[in-house]
């Protein structure tokens, strides 16, 4: 329940007072009060005001909160807070305010002339107040709430204090069930992993047949929609060149009407216009016996013949004109079919047109792949046919290689070849020679003896070294200067060659080592001191 009340005096002075009586939440009772009063007097304005607000509750708690405020030129402010009906304020205010009841009668609106402002202010301020009270309802209404939800939390929590023994009964049975439960999930986990995993190879399979089904069914589908977007545009046409005609009829028919009412207009007020000019003598006899009928079925007969003829005139126009218009409809059909078979001509035409250029542009498509694909397989033909080139080139070389140090190698054999063909036919002869010898003079041969062994040769030019098994060395050239003091030598000399005969470990180890030296060093000169 609220009370506003509001008066205007003439002095500028006004009272203003509000309360509240909140409604009930469950055993609760809340009211608020509120009221302010301003004054200005003479020559100058005070400015005095009271405000208070209380609040009141009815229940289990019995409580009372009481706000009040007064303002005034000379004594500030002043507020108090009072439990179970009693309060205190400060400087202005003492002790708490009792409820202020509003006089009903003092409601009714007062016939005085009042600024307008003045009144919109007092309309937005009772508005406002009318606000802030709701809001401050609500608030206490919160309030209350919150405080019975904070009772019935900490009896729940004593509650839940007082039965911690027998919760830590019951844990095992929570940790039990709890086990249960996660061993549950995991075994719907490893499901749901192969669930997943034949959910995916489904997955695959459908889009491979769908991709299958595509590829195959994509030609087919692609000519039927072809093929009923042809019969769609062809139905299409016919129902638009159908409204067409339709709607030249209509348009004649309209047009026909049009004519027809304009000539019956014209024609009506051309009789209408005949009336009017015609003048009727009536010659009056006095005497009695008037044909009345006679004279009626005249003058209907005249109307009838002149309606008549109106009628004939209108249909032979209108016949005529029928007829014309039956003739350019005609013609006109003839040329609406003519052009028709041009359009579907036209349509097909272009539709095979289409059809040419979407084969030519495959055509096309496919060359150009080809032409890449060629020119890719030449470009990998060039690369491996230069790669084998460079290699052919380098076996070549090796190859140029090869044959020249085996074209040395087979000189060399050939020297050697000749060599021993030459030391044969030598010792061929010494052997022949040694033989004759033998026969006539066995002691021919002569023997020096030395203490020391020195070999010293000079060679020039292209020398040959050759040894035989026998531990002879066969030494030949031009120039050839020997001078040998060894202990037991054996020197044979036949036909300007110089042989040698000594141990045979002596000549192998001579024959190599001049071998190595005319086989590195070439034209040389060569000094050995053994």
């Amino acid at each position: 329940m609220s009370h506003y009340s509001i008066h205007g005096l003439s002095g500028h002075k006004n009272f203003s007072s509000c309360s509240a009586a909140l409604p009930k939440h469950g055993s609760s009772h809340n009211t608020l009060s509120h009221s302010s009063k301003s004054a200005s007097r003479g020559g100058h304005k005070l400015f005095h005001g009271f405000s208070s607000r209380s609040a009141q509750s009815v229940g289990s708690t019995s409580q009372k909160i009481s706000m009040g405020s007064f303002h005034s030129g000379r004594s500030g402010h002043g507020s108090g807070f009072g439990g179970s009906g009693q309060g205190f304020g400060g400087s202005g205010c003492s002790g708490g305010i009792a409820e202020v009841t509003v006089n009903q009668s003092l409601l009714a609106p007062l016939n005085l002339e009042i600024d307008p402002s003045i009144q919109r202010v007092r309309t937005e301020e009772k508005n406002q107040i009318r606000g802030l009270n709701d809001k401050f309802a609500s608030f206490i209404d919160k309030v209350r709430f919150l405080e019975q939800q904070n009772k019935m939390l900490e009896t729940k929590w004593s509650l839940l204090q007082e039965q911690k023994i027998a919760r830590c009964q019951i844990e095992p049975l929570f940790e039990a069930f709890i086990s249960n439960l996660r061993r549950q999930l995991q075994n719907i986990g490893c499901e749901r992993e192969r669930l997943e995993g034949e959910r995916n190879n489904m997955e695959q399979s459908v889009e491979e047949l769908r991709r299958r089904y595509e590829n195959y069914f994509e030609v087919t589908r692609r000519t039927a929609a072809e093929n009923e977007f042809v019969g769609l545009k062809r139905d299409v046409d016919a129902a638009f060149m159908n409204k067409a005609e339709l709607q030249a009829k209509a348009d004649s028919l309209s047009d026909e009407i049009n004519f027809l009412r304009t000539l019956y207009d014209a024609e009506i007020s051309q009789l209408q216009s005949q009336i009017s000019d015609t003048s009727v003598v009536v010659s009056m006899d006095n005497s009695r016996d008037l044909d009345l009928d006679g004279i009626i079925g005249e003058v209907r007969s005249q109307y009838e013949d002149i309606a008549n003829r109106s009628r004939a005139e209108a249909e032979t126009m209108y016949q005529s004109r029928f007829e014309e218009l039956q003739t350019a409809a005609g013609r006109n059909g003839n040329d609406l079919q003519s052009s028709k078979n041009e359009i579907c001509e036209l349509n097909r035409a272009i539709q095979r047109l289409r059809g040419e250029i979407d084969s030519v542009k495959a055509q096309r498509s496919a060359l150009e792949s080809s032409i890449n694909e060629a020119e890719e397989r030449g470009e990998a033909a060039v690369r491996d046919a230069k790669g084998k080139l460079s290699e052919l080139e380098a076996a070549l070389q090796k190859a140029k290689q090869d044959m020249a140090r085996q074209l040395r190698d087979y000189q060399e054999l050939m020297n050697v070849k000749l060599a021993l063909d030459i030391e044969i036919t030598t010792y061929k002869k010494m052997l022949e020679g040694e033989e004759g010898s033998c026969k006539e003079q066995p002691h021919t041969s002569h023997v020096t003896k030395s203490s020391t062994l020195l070999l010293h040769f000079n060679i020039q030019g292209e020398g040959r070294i050759q040894g035989d098994i026998w531990g002879r060395l066969l030494l030949y050239k031009d120039k050839i200067q020997w001078v040998i003091a060894m202990e037991n030598p054996y020197i044979v000399q036949i036909q300007g060659v110089t042989v040698i005969s000594i141990h045979r470990h002596y000549a192998t180890f001579i024959y190599y080592f001049y071998k190595v030296l005319l086989v590195f060093f070439g034209n040389c000169i060569a000094k050995v001191s053994l």
